[in-house]
Parts: structure tokens; C-alpha cells; sequence
């Protein structure tokens, strides 16, 4: 790449993180996806790029049998940085705009029941300061719903324990207030009150103001996804649960569980941070598949 295509590429990052406030891992692949996509052009300026050109690298990357989720991400990448350079006036018209992705399947996401929740968080290992705070944070993901994005860029300027509340910057920079449960509080409470000093032994941490990371790691510094999806991990491995679980299947659990519990569907919305009710009523379709599976199990005439 030249380095006119490498300036567009850091700002572009940056736009991703900064106002799209995208996780760190969508930025990656984002960027990843746009890098893929200047090697193809092979010298071709990018910004004479038109609609037709870009027809002509989704018949590219059908050659690699990728899957659907993976060619509908590649489209997002490159409708995102076509509309940021026209929205930054690098050109005139937005050949993506009208550049369409393949319909995602349809598949309902993963969940954990109460019991699976329970096995996990009653197996984290809470001797060490860093399992202590492991739990914390399993316990207040399963306890809020929040992505593990938002959990990890909280500050202590976030919270308000005395009402049992957190306030949440979620995407696009979207603030909402998630709720805590009372064990959930009382652990964040002993985290902060006596284990977070003993997390960086060595190092300055400093004394903590609204800006201080709630969760850090070994050397004082905040606490990254991939530390938390190890955690969850290792205690996964451990128990032998025959499941994929990541920081999102906490999520899903999560609304998932207030569904099945009578929640209305508005005020899981608002505790999920969703942009629109459609994202949330997927809840209302896995509650009734897990409803017809206990049905099918326990019925003596299913």
C-alpha cells in the first residue's frame, strides 16, 4: 500500500473506535477487510473506485467459499469506509451506497441456562486478586447483559453502587444505565474496597478518579477483552461444559432469562442497549424453543 492508502486506513480506524466506538475486535476485522480489499486493487486509486468495480470484487471473494456472515461483513467493511470517506469529502459520491449483502441465515443465538451460569461462576477460583476480579466480572456480566466492550472501558465515573446502577457507553457511543443485582454489588464492592490495589503489585496505579478503569490488569493498565474471554475459558475447560462460551453467550443468557421471566420486551430492549425492538425479539423466539424442548422432555404425551 502507499502511504496515501495507509493515512486513509488509520483514520479510518480511528473514526471505527473513536465515534463509531466499534469493539476492538470489529475494528480489527474491519480493517482487515479494507486492507484485503486495497491489495486487490493492485495500484487502482481507491477513490476512483465506482459501482461496478466493487461488483467485481464481491465475484472475487466468492472464489474463497466463505461463509454468509463473513461475505455480509466484508460488505459492511467496505459501505463503512466508502461512507466515511464521503462523509470526510474525499469523494463526491458514495459508490457503496446502494452495494447489498447476502441474507444472513437465520440461527438463534446460544444460551446458558441458570444452572450452567451458576456451575460456572461457582467454579472461578477467587484466592488470587486476578480470579477475584474474574468473578466480579463474570457476575456482572451475567447480571447486566452488557457487551464485554462496554464492561471493560468502564470507569469508576460510571458507577452508582448506592443505587445498584452502571452507566454504559455502548455503540455508537450510546449512553443507557444497566441495573446490578445485589450479589453482583456486593462482590463489586469488595473488589474495589480491597482487591483492585493488590492487582498491579509494583506499579503506580494512582489514586482513582472518574476516569480510572474499573477493571485493570497486572500492570495497572485496563483490562482487555481477551483476558476476560480466557477466563471464561479456563473455567469452562475445567468444569468440561459442552459448550462454546464467550462474553456475548452471557448476554444472550441474560435477556433470555428475563424473558422467560415475564420482562417486557421494551425494557429488555433498554437494558441491552438495542437500536430497534427487532433486535430483541430473537429472546422471544429462543425462550419459546427452549419452552417446547422441556414440553418435548417432561410431557409424558409429548
Amino acid at each position: 500500500m502507499n502511504n496515501k492508502e495507509k493515512e486513509f486506513i488509520e483514520e479510518f480506524k480511528t473514526y471505527l473506535s473513536v465515534e463509531r466506538n466499534f469493539s476492538e475486535h470489529t475494528v480489527n476485522a474491519y480493517v482487515s477487510d479494507i486492507v484485503s480489499f486495497i491489495l486487490w486493487l493492485n495500484g487502482h486509486d481507491l477513490l476512483e473506485v465506482d459501482f461496478n468495480k466493487l461488483r467485481e470484487y464481491l465475484h472475487f471473494i466468492q472464489r474463497f467459499d466463505y461463509k454468509k456472515t463473513t461475505v455480509a461483513r466484508k460488505i459492511a467493511s467496505i459501505r463503512t469506509f466508502y461512507k466515511f470517506l464521503f462523509r470526510e469529502r474525499y469523494i463526491d459520491s458514495n459508490p457503496a451506497v446502494s452495494l447489498s449483502a447476502p441474507k444472513r441465515p437465520k440461527s438463534l443465538p446460544k444460551f446458558l441456562t441458570v444452572e450452567e451460569v451458576e456451575q460456572i461462576l461457582n467454579n472461578i477460583k477467587i484466592d488470587t486478586p486476578a480470579g477475584f476480579r474474574n468473578k466480579v466480572i463474570l457476575e456482572l456480566l451475567w447480571a447486566t447483559g452488557m457487551r464485554v466492550s462496554e464492561l471493560s472501558n468502564l470507569n469508576f465515573g460510571d458507577l452508582n453502587i448506592e443505587q445498584n446502577e452502571i452507566k454504559v457507553f455502548g455503540k455508537g457511543a450510546k449512553e443507557r444505565i444497566v441495573l446490578i443485582s445485589e450479589r453482583a454489588k456486593n462482590y463489586l464492592t469488595q473488589y474495589i474496597a480491597t482487591v483492585r490495589k493488590l492487582l498491579a503489585p509494583g506499579y503506580d496505579i494512582g489514586e482513582i478518579t472518574d476516569n480510572s478503569p474499573l477493571f485493570i490488569n497486572s500492570t495497572g493498565y485496563r483490562l482487555q477483552n481477551k483476558t476476560i474471554r480466557k477466563a471464561i475459558n479456563e473455567v469452562v475447560e475445567k468444569i468440561e461444559l459442552p459448550k462454546k462460551v464467550t462474553p456475548h453467550v452471557f448476554r444472550h443468557s441474560f435477556a433470555t432469562r428475563l424473558i422467560e421471566n415475564g420482562a417486557d420486551l421494551r425494557v429488555v430492549q433498554e437494558l441491552l442497549g438495542h437500536a430497534g425492538i427487532s433486535n430483541t425479539q430473537i429472546y422471544t423466539h429462543i425462550s419459546m424453543k427452549h419452552m417446547q424442548e422441556v414440553y418435548d422432555s417432561a410431557h409424558p404425551h409429548s
